[in-house]
């Protein structure tokens, strides 16, 4: 990485030796910072490109004094003017007025000109011949220069530069965007589409801004802001009020797609919007997540912070390309409306059972495997909670932090400044941990390391992105992790997924056929005195006939779903595992041998679920149905149930003699 200006402008060269400029000086002898912490602050800013007072606020902890930015930017501007031979732009003195510079980026020299040169017009001048005065971060650009000869040689404009900060240039650009994006396409947005009737009833919404490492609430009345800005608004309150988990803004050819995904299951969450708006809308959104919105070609990371009755939640935005526009989809992390706690989330007492014991043990490693979605952070964050005591020292490194725990150690990975998984882990072992969380495990020197942990005393969670928990073993050993390691280290693995729960007030009682439920195993000699229920689900149409009607259900507005329920599947590793283990065995083998041991399955425990009334024979085949599942199931089964040859009595694999008629003749 090249020098940062502001960290070769605070160094000045006498005779090969380098000395700190009369700033930094200033600063050391005022008491502001020391000698060493300068260094260091110069090499930061050095390395990393960022404004050297920018990193000395970090170094000291401390705010700079106003006065003492003050002379630095004088300083700055008056080191640009002598590098540069030209005048320089200070804002403060020369207060540039925000509609003039817009009328001429709109009239004269185009945005994208502005933002490949880092440059902004300022002023004409109407005299013969007239002139433009442009401030430019780098007067001295070649290609700038030829592009506005292009531009202003043909309609007889001259043109004169300034040099201007960096900083001052951003500030001034994006005050230009952001009056911009209030303004886009309000009266022809406001005629194609009514966003008062979309949305109604979401206008006194108690939705505000929370600005970073604040609980300021800023009022976001819509009524007196731009079109695009109030529906941008109104989109998040809208997601929150309804309690989804993620937002889509989709472009399409001829209009802007938005969906909302609840309950797992993504949803038309608005009528099709006019394709004319796509950019603004986009635009919006990256701004309030402070994303680069001239970037248009690359994926971007960001977040939103909002108050939303009177709690924080956040927005984790995530922006693609795609050929239409740019795609946006926000993942919303609203700590208070999960309830932590494993007794909420697995309601079957065995299993409950099975993980409180496996989270007791003093060390070892425990893994939470199943797809992005499926609820593996609840849990994690239940088994920490129902750990978290004074007496135990609990880490977590996370990518990113999404529920926050008073009494634990919760470290973010920061990837661009080296602390990955594996470092952040490496450190926990010199800060006497008990319980360590990895947020997840995608390659070998993270899984090795957490293996390590796990042998050495303490308890290790982490995540892994396999099928079932008899799969994790197979993806460990891809990963390069030696079986006598797994075998040693690894108390048990949950897998799991989440199922929407049906609608109690509408669900619909019923009686599968015989070929349905032979699909998923079971027998209708065994089910017949199970009541199975349907959800009552409406089309769109249909949904708005039983509104007139006064017949829709107030539970879940005719979904036929309202709320997830947990599924899950847990391998407790067992001496028989083990040496299955160690021998290299295949996922089939291991699964076989776990339900042999015990195990419930994902589709078992789906298939109790549905038999206790939580949910429907479909939504068990949408999310745990497979072929194999089903396979495994099977096979167990057969292999786990013996019936006596004399009285065709169903008996368990360790009983050598039949307790019903006493015979020792039975057959499998």
């Amino acid at each position: 990485m090249t020098q940062s200006s502001s960290s070769r402008r605070a160094l000045i060269v006498r005779n090969g030796r380098t000395d700190l400029s009369p700033f930094c000086n200033k600063l050391i002898q005022s008491g502001y910072i020391d000698t060493q912490q300068m260094q260091q602050a110069l090499e930061k800013s050095r390395k990393s490109g960022r404004p050297l007072t920018e990193v000395m606020e970090s170094v000291t902890g401390q705010a700079l004094p106003p006065e003492v930015l003050r002379q630095y930017k004088k300083q700055q501007l008056f080191e640009l003017k002598v590098i540069y031979g030209i005048e320089s732009l200070d804002p403060e003195i020369n207060q540039i007025p925000l509609h003039q510079v817009a009328h001429l980026i709109d009239t004269l020299i185009p945005i994208d000109i502005c933002r490949r040169y880092r440059l902004v017009p300022l002023s004409k001048n109407e005299t013969q011949p007239p002139s433009v005065l442009v401030a430019m971060v780098d007067p001295d650009n070649l290609h700038a220069k030829d592009d506005l000869e292009r531009i202003l040689r043909p309609q007889e404009i001259g043109w004169q530069r300034m040099v201007i900060a960096p900083e001052d240039y951003q500030q001034l650009i994006s005050r230009y965007l952001d009056e911009q994006v209030k303004k886009e396409a309000a009266a022809k947005a406001q005629k194609s589409f009514d966003v008062q009737s979309d949305i109604a009833g979401f206008e006194n919404l108690d939705f505000k801004e929370a600005p970073e490492d604040t609980d300021a609430e800023l009022d976001l009345d819509g009524a007196q802001e731009a079109p695009i800005i109030t529906l941008v608004n109104r989109i998040l309150a809208k997601a929150l009020h309804e309690k989804v988990s993620d937002i889509h803004i989709e472009p399409q050819e001829e209009f802007m797609r938005i969906r909302f995904r609840k309950d797992g299951v993504l949803q038309q969450a608005f009528d099709p919007l006019p394709k004319k708006i796509i950019q603004a809308v986009t635009a919006r959104f990256k701004i309030i997540a402070e994303l680069d919105i001239a970037e248009r070609r690359m994926p971007q990371d960001g977040r939103i912070r909002r108050i939303y009755e009177g709690r924080k939640v956040d927005f984790r935005v995530n922006t693609l390309p795609s050929r239409y526009g740019e795609k946006i989809v926000m993942r919303l992390l609203d700590n208070s409306s999960t309830q932590l706690g494993l007794d909420k989330l697995i309601s079957d007492p065995e299993t409950l059972q099975i993980v409180r014991d496996m989270a007791s043990r003093p060390f070892g490693l425990i893994l939470v495997t199943g797809p992005t979605g499926s609820g593996k952070s609840t849990t994690l964050y239940s088994i920490l909670a129902e750990r978290n005591d004074p007496g135990v020292n609990i880490s977590t490194a996370e990518d990113p932090i999404e529920y926050a725990l008073p009494g634990i150690t919760q470290v973010q990975v920061i990837r661009e400044k080296g602390m990955n998984f594996s470092s952040i882990l490496r450190a926990f072992m010199r800060q006497d941990p008990d319980v360590i969380l990895v947020g997840e495990t995608r390659d070998k020197e993270t899984a090795q390391t957490a293996m390590e942990a796990a042998l050495t005393g303490h308890l290790v969670m982490t995540t892994l992105h396999t099928n079932d928990a008899a799969g994790s073993i197979a993806r460990l050993d891809e990963m390069g992790v030696e079986p006598f390691m797994v075998s040693a280290a690894l108390i048990g693995v949950l897998a799991q997924r989440l199922m929407r729960r049906v609608c109690s007030e509408c669900r619909i009682a019923y009686t599968p056929s015989r070929e349905e439920l032979a699909r998923f195993g079971l027998s209708a000699a065994s089910e017949g005195v199970v009541t199975f229920y349907k959800a009552k689900t409406l089309q769109p149409e249909e949904v708005q006939e039983a509104k007139a009607n006064n017949t829709l259900c107030e539970k879940c507005n005719g979904i036929g779903y309202k709320g997830r329920v947990g599924v899950y599947e847990v391998m407790r590793i067992t001496d028989a595992l083990q040496t299955l283990i160690n021998q290299g065995a295949s996922t089939a083998l291991i699964k076989e041998t776990a339900v042999q041991e015990g195990m419930t399955t994902l589709l078992a425990y789906s298939l109790n679920l549905v038999r206790e009334g939580h949910t429907t024979l479909e939504e068990v085949e949408r999310v745990t149905f497979t072929d194999t599942g089903l396979e495994a199931e099977l096979k167990a089964k057969r292999k786990t149930s013996l019936t006596c040859r004399t009285c065709k009595a169903e008996l368990k694999p360790e009983w050598l003699d039949c307790p019903y008629c006493m015979t020792r003749r039975f057959e499998g």
